[in-house]
């Protein structure tokens, strides 16, 4: 089995972390951003809304505008992000008897998927923003976000 983000997820996971990173106290132009991880910038403004309705990013207007993080990055979780940008993953009919699920009265199946889906996102829940952007720059992903910026600040 195959968990996948939608692109909205992907980009929304990429974009904080990018935050995380290049949090120098000063806010990162979205142009900077689409620039820096290669996603187009329109698409990535709703992105950054998402971010921001979810209380994870701050935008600022302006001259010397852009985005930031809201709190510090050991407070933002992986599932909040994924929950900002991605619908509830649920199975769309029942498997066993056909037709969708009542919640009254939910199949085998059903119940192993929500199973498992209590998991993934206690997993999800226990990984901070603060955890991964340390991960990836000990495995130097990090560069492609961090370039020209000179400061690293990952709380």
């Amino acid at each position: 089995m195959r968990i996948e983000l939608s692109h909205r997820g992907d980009y929304a996971v990429r974009a904080a972390l990018a935050l995380a990173i290049l949090d120098d106290g000063r806010p990162v132009p979205a142009r900077e951003l689409a620039a820096r991880m290669d996603i187009p910038q329109a698409f990535l403004a709703h992105v950054l809304r998402d971010l921001v309705r979810a209380g994870i990013a701050i935008g600022t207007t302006g001259r010397s505008g852009g985005y930031r993080l809201a709190v510090p990055a050991s407070q933002v979780s992986l599932l909040r992000i994924v929950d900002a940008s991605e619908d509830r993953g649920t199975l769309p009919r029942c498997v066993i008897r056909g037709g969708a699920c009542r919640a009254s009265a939910r199949c085998a199946v059903h119940i192993a998927f929500d199973t498992a889906n209590v998991a993934m996102r206690r997993e999800l829940a226990a990984a901070t923003l603060a955890d991964l952007a340390r991960n990836e720059m000990a495995d130097g992903m990090g560069r492609i976000a961090i370039a020209g910026r000179s400061t690293l600040a990952i709380e």
